[in-house]
């Protein structure tokens, strides 16, 4: 019993020792791709606009003309303090960017997967439980297309639908006009939704929901495609346990050996893959984000890619991959926590 026990801080400690490495490659990377580019991040932005004596000061003052292996040195000691760098335009920290506009990444992305679990799981249960039978095929049709669909052609189909059976139901931007004139009084968390309920303007909250609709909906459809096909294959695979066969031995019945027996088990590697979807996410959060008007971290990494400004992508894209990989580390430690035999 000890010696269980004691595996699990060994294994904390072993995946935390795993990130050190997976971090660095990310961060070199994400380096290297930005300073191939053609060019350099302050002729690409302001270089039609200014002398080359005016650029070299803004190389210099950027820190552009020192060599790239100090660039690269400066650049990891920076992410180890949580420093991401700063917008070339406006010298905004990019960590400011995050704080005022990754609540409604953040509230677009668990309002996804809440989504994608509500219609995954029952459906993936279902297909699993009754296998090969017309109700199965179209669940896995229903898998492959949502996966498949490409997500800003969703998205703007379901704006066309929606306009055209209720055409005042909101399908664009994260609240109304009338709710972001009072925006400033919604800022203790940057997350709207949570700000409104916080101030008890439930007119404002309500407003706030009806605008996460769509996009959350959309963002989910993508992600429910992979729970269903996970959920089935590993009921599936439940139900041809022995300790299933065990359970209808004793007359247990067949409702309570799915629901007791096979689907508890079969949502132990659903655990890993949900967390591992985090990356997915993000991704579909960009397409997601500019469809719907969406002002988001996805939003403001698109439009300073449109702008050409290296400097503010380099630490958009810094920040999303530190995300995707701590939360992988959670992910692990939960996947540990709920199935021993993942420690050994």
């Amino acid at each position: 019993m000890a010696s269980s026990s004691g595996s699990l801080p060994r294994y904390i400690a072993l995946r935390v020792l795993l990130i050190v490495p997976l971090v660095w490659v990310l961060l070199t990377v994400v380096f290297l791709l930005l300073r191939v580019a053609p060019g350099d991040p302050v002729s690409a932005t302001v270089g039609d606009r200014l002398s080359e004596d005016a650029l070299d000061e803004r190389r210099a003052a950027a820190g552009l003309d020192r060599p790239l292996v100090v660039q690269y040195l400066d650049y990891l000691g920076n992410v180890a303090r949580f420093d991401f760098g700063n917008t070339f335009r406006t010298d905004t920290p990019i960590l400011s960017i995050v704080r005022d506009q990754g609540g409604a990444t953040l509230t677009l992305t668990v309002g996804a997967f809440l989504i994608a679990l509500l219609i995954g799981i029952p459906l993936g249960r279902l297909a699993g439980r009754f296998r090969d039978t017309p109700g199965d095929v179209a669940i896995r049709v229903y898998g492959v297309v949502s996966y498949a669909a490409p997500l800003f052609w969703v998205g703007i189909l379901l704006v066309v639908l929606v306009n055209a059976v209720a055409p005042s139901f909101p399908t664009n931007d994260i609240a109304s006009p009338f709710t972001k004139l009072d925006s400033e009084a919604y800022t203790k968390t940057h997350i709207l939704v949570v700000d409104t309920l916080l101030a008890g303007d439930t007119g404002a909250f309500l407003d706030v929901l009806q605008h996460h609709l769509l996009p959350c909906l959309t963002l989910g459809f993508l992600l429910s495609g992979v729970i269903v096909r996970l959920v089935r294959i590993n009921v599936i695979q439940a139900l041809q346990g022995d300790y299933v066969e065990a359970a209808r031995a004793r007359g247990i019945g067949e409702g309570r050996v799915v629901r007791k027996h096979a689907f508890r088990n079969a949502l132990v590697p659903v655990i890993t893959v949900v967390g591992l979807q985090v990356a997915l996410t993000l991704s579909g959060a960009v397409l997601t984000e500019k469809t719907f008007n969406w002002p988001g971290v996805g939003s403001a990494l698109v439009r300073y890619i449109g702008e050409r400004d290296y400097i503010a992508v380099q630490g958009l894209v810094t920040f999303f991959a530190v995300v995707v990989v701590f939360t992988s580390l959670i992910v692990d430690v939960i996947n540990a926590l709920v199935d021993p035999r993942v420690r050994y």
